[in-house]
Order: C-alpha cells, then sequence, then structure tokens
C-alpha cells in the first residue's frame, strides 16, 4: 500500500444487534477518519499486516438433541446455542497486483460457552453443556476495486476457504450431573463424560475497507461471514448425547491497525 501525492448458562447468550451496532460503529470511525486521511494506492509485491480486536458471533441453528442411552432420538424443538466471543485477530496480505491480492487470517483460540436450549420440550430450560476453543485460519482472494484511484479509502471484497479445529472441549457440571450416571448404571460412580467437535471446511466471504493514515500506516475494519458446521457428541461408555448437524455460520466483526512492509 503506497501513498500518492495530492477491517445439559448449550445457554449463551444470544446475538442481539449489538454485534451488529458495534460493527456499524467501527465502520462509521473508519469513515469519519478517512475525510482527513492522504491518498493511496496499491501495487504488486505490498505486504502489509493487520492486528486489532476480532468478535466470532455465531449465527447457530441445529438439529434436535438425542439421547443415545436412552434410545431417545432427536427431541422435536431442542437445538444448542453458542455465545460470542472476542480475540486478537492477525491478517497478513500480499498483493499479487494493484487489485488482487491473497490474505491470510488467524487469531488467538476463540473459546465458547455451548448450551442445550430444551424450550421446546420444558417451557424455559436451558442447561449448561459445556465449552470448546477453536482456531479458525481462513485464506481469501480479495479485490480492491478503487486501486486504480488515489483514495484515502479503499473497500474491497474477498471469498476464500476456512478451516476451523476445535479443540480444549469440556463437560459442564451441570451436564455432568444430570448424564454421568447412564453408563454406569445406579449405585455406581458415574463415569467421566467428555465433549468431541468435528472439525469443519466451508466458504468465508468479507467485506471491507483500509483508510490510510500516512505512508505506511493504515486502519481497517471488516465483516465476514463464514460457513462452519459441526456435530457434537457426548459420551461416556458411549454416546449418551448428540446434537447433528450444527450450523454455526458466524458473522466476524473485524477492526484492524495495519502497517506496509
Amino acid at each position: 500500500m503506497h501513498p500518492v501525492k495530492s477491517p445439559v448458562n448449550l445457554v449463551t447468550n444470544r446475538r442481539t444487534p449489538r454485534a451488529s451496532r458495534c460493527g456499524l460503529l467501527a465502520l462509521s470511525t473508519l469513515a469519519a477518519v478517512a475525510v482527513a486521511s492522504p491518498a493511496m494506492s496499491y501495487q504488486a509485491g505490498d505486504l502489509f499486516i493487520r492486528a486489532g480486536a476480532v468478535q466470532v458471533a455465531p449465527d447457530e441453528s441445529s438439529g434436535g438433541i438425542a439421547i443415545p442411552a436412552l434410545d431417545v432420538s432427536a427431541i422435536a424443538g431442542t437445538d444448542a446455542r453458542v455465545d460470542n466471543d472476542t480475540q486478537l485477530g492477525l491478517t497478513l496480505t500480499y498483493m499479487y497486483s494493484h487489485n488482487f491480492g491473497v490474505e491470510l487470517l488467524a487469531a488467538t483460540p476463540f473459546e465458547h460457552d455451548i448450551t442445550a436450549n430444551l424450550d421446546g420440550h420444558t417451557a424455559g430450560l436451558q442447561v449448561p453443556a459445556g465449552s470448546t476453543k477453536h482456531l479458525p485460519p481462513t485464506v481469501s482472494a480479495v479485490y480492491y476495486p478503487l486501486a486504480d484511484n488515489s483514495s484515502a479509502v479503499q473497500p474491497y471484497v474477498g471469498a476464500g476457504i476456512n478451516y476451523t479445529r476445535f479443540f480444549s472441549e469440556d463437560v459442564a457440571p451441570e451436564l455432568e450431573a444430570l448424564t454421568g450416571v447412564l453408563a454406569a448404571g445406579e449405585g455406581a460412580d458415574p463415569i467421566a463424560m467428555k465433549l468431541e467437535l468435528d472439525d469443519s471446511w466451508g466458504v468465508a466471504l468479507q467485506l471491507g475497507v483500509d483508510v490510510a493514515l500516512d505512508p505506511q500506516w493504515h486502519l481497517n475494519g471488516s465483516v465476514r461471514w463464514i460457513d462452519i458446521d459441526t456435530k457434537a457428541s457426548f459420551s461416556n461408555a458411549g454416546d449418551v448425547i448428540t446434537v447433528g448437524n450444527i450450523e454455526l455460520d458466524p458473522w466476524v466483526y473485524q477492526i484492524n491497525v495495519g502497517y506496509t512492509f
């Protein structure tokens, strides 16, 4: 980027418009800064790194909760819910031309609480089920439509592939107290439960904007949608509880400071 003269609470809080308001506020701030910013352009070979806050806000839906240990199939009206988390986000972009580049997204591990929503079966009942961490590395092709112009504001669009790896899954004590004796039998010590989530590959789409501060520094804001699908299994001697077809499909909001090498 170069200056030219002249970004089981299975309860977690449901997403509210707050996440969207945060994204809009960030973009509004960038727009205000742009008024007094110098112009910029892009060249092949530009390499820039960005760092800032990134929030993952799942817009999840899932199949019903099943209890194989009791021979109970998916219960209508039940599902799993996942809360938001904010971490340090990093992006690295290499420009192959003045318009096209490749971007890598990385972040410190996100951690989410998982809640079993039983509203459709027992009114008002939501049970903490567990928690998990995940890393969502994403590689995207990005396109800057205004790179031919000497503008302080450079919007871009992107599309790419996401791989989400789940790890450090833990079962909530509340859920273990309810189900830990199912495999052990009445009167026996409960068998410890474990939670497993399938890793996911999916499409990632994004909109973003860079705002020049000086020849090397810029502000960035972006909004992404990532296709993340998984399955949750709570087990001890065998599967006790399963939740199939969990579509997390999060909105990812990011605001960064960037530096061009």
